[in-house]
């Protein structure tokens, strides 16, 4: 696939195994964010390349939105720009942070944050008060999407399930329960659905 102009926001692969790898969850994600979210780690890269060079690991906003016990769940339609991720489900909402914002503020901590809602907001529409917290990082060097992204996850803690899309690439937009989503979901699940768009 073709990324004409884009450049996104990645930190060396190496910078990611020096605080330790691992694959999966972590849940100690204090340890990794200084040194990601400090400026000078991160930097631009062409999407072209850092698509396909494992040397780099792309960071991606992972943001799940919760209502009491439950999850907001969704479908990537056919309209999906990443062609490797249509019609996978997902819980999570983000994507890819852009060299168009680094004119606003320098990469940092609070800069980063600025990207997560801006990230959040171009896909969906929030209409209630939520808290924003940072629970985990995730990493999966199994699949070839995996290998050239780290997730930050987030937990948005809404006060009401009032959420709409803002994408027409999002289908079946519903809050599930642990139950439903191990026991309806039809559509395979990819942990990395939010960079579809």
């Amino acid at each position: 696939m073709s990324y004409p102009g884009e450049n996104i926001l990645v930190v060396k692969r190496s910078l990611f195994d020096q605080f330790g790898n691992f694959q999966g969850l972590n849940f100690e994600p204090e340890k990794y964010l200084e040194a990601l979210l400090s400026h000078g780690n991160n930097f631009f890269l062409s999407r072209a390349r850092a698509e396909n060079d494992p040397a780099y690991k792309q960071i991606i906003p992972y943001a799940l939105l919760a209502f009491e016990n439950k999850v907001l769940y969704y479908v990537r339609g056919k309209r999906a720009g990443e062609q490797r991720l249509i019609a996978k489900g997902s819980i999570g909402i983000g994507g890819h942070m852009n060299e168009t914002d680094e004119s606003l503020f320098a990469w940092d901590a609070q800069a980063y944050r600025v990207g997560v809602e801006r990230e959040v907001a171009e896909e969906i529409k929030i209409d209630t008060q939520f808290q924003d917290r940072i629970v985990a990082l995730l990493n999966d060097d199994t699949t070839e999407v995996g290998r050239v992204h780290l997730g930050i996850v987030h937990i948005f803690k809404l006060a009401e399930p009032k959420v709409k899309k803002r994408e027409a690439m999002i289908t079946n937009l519903a809050f599930l329960t642990k139950a439903e989503l191990i026991a309806g979901c039809e559509t395979p699940i990819s942990i990395w659905a939010p960079l579809a768009g």
